[in-house]
């Protein structure tokens, strides 16, 4: 009989212990996707990016923004800014001139999505995973990164300490905003594919 009872004892502190384990495994569970929704940056999907981007300029890009203008801006959120990237930022004027994406036409109704599209590629080929502020390139010499899309960047700098990436001159250097480098660009880092995509259609005109 108390063999029986100390079995049951046995059986029921199991299950208790069982119980308590899924419990705390659940709760740290929980934890670690609570941590990470907080650390994660949030990329704005489908009619919701609109708010989000409006939402993300008016708050986050401040002295920085009559320089990189609002293309540029979106291009930085698309980061988290407490980790070391490098960013050539093409100016709103190239935005302008080698993409045709304007202000006030490119950013509003269904267009948004189409533009975000397109400077998500754009940032995919201009970021590095590292730090390179321009004192970093020697005067005459080279160096080269891959940017986070794996396209091949070459960096040289000018005597005035401007920066050259594939042969687009930089505007400003070594603006910050976390821990993100930017150098503003005068033109769009791409490559062949994703240039000719973006090119007028001559028979249009």
């Amino acid at each position: 009989m108390e063999l029986s009872k100390k079995k049951m004892r046995r059986g029921h502190f199991s299950k208790n212990s069982i119980a308590f384990v899924c419990i705390v495994v659940s709760v740290c569970c929980l934890f670690v996707v609570f941590i990470s929704m907080l650390r994660l940056p949030e990329v704005p999907v489908g009619s919701r990016s609109v708010g989000l981007y409006q939402t993300a300029t008016m708050g986050r890009v401040s002295e920085n923004e009559k320089f990189i203008g609002r293309f540029g801006g979106m291009m930085i959120e698309m980061l988290p800014e407490d980790l070391a990237f490098t960013v050539f930022v093409p100016s709103q004027k190239a935005f302008e001139r080698d993409l045709r994406l304007q202000v006030n036409d490119s950013l509003v109704g269904e267009k948004m999505n189409d533009t975000y599209a397109i400077v998500s590629r754009v940032m995919g080929f201009s970021a590095v995973p590292r730090t390179l502020s321009s004192v970093m390139v020697p005067v005459g010499g080279e160096v080269s990164y891959d940017s986070i899309s794996g396209f091949p960047l070459y960096v040289t700098k000018d005597i005035d300490g401007m920066l050259v990436v594939n042969r687009i001159r930089s505007e400003r250097v070594d603006l910050r905003k976390g821990e993100i480098v930017l150098h503003v660009m005068d033109g769009v880092i791409m490559d062949a594919e994703f240039e000719q995509s973006v090119q007028p259609d001559n028979s249009e005109e």
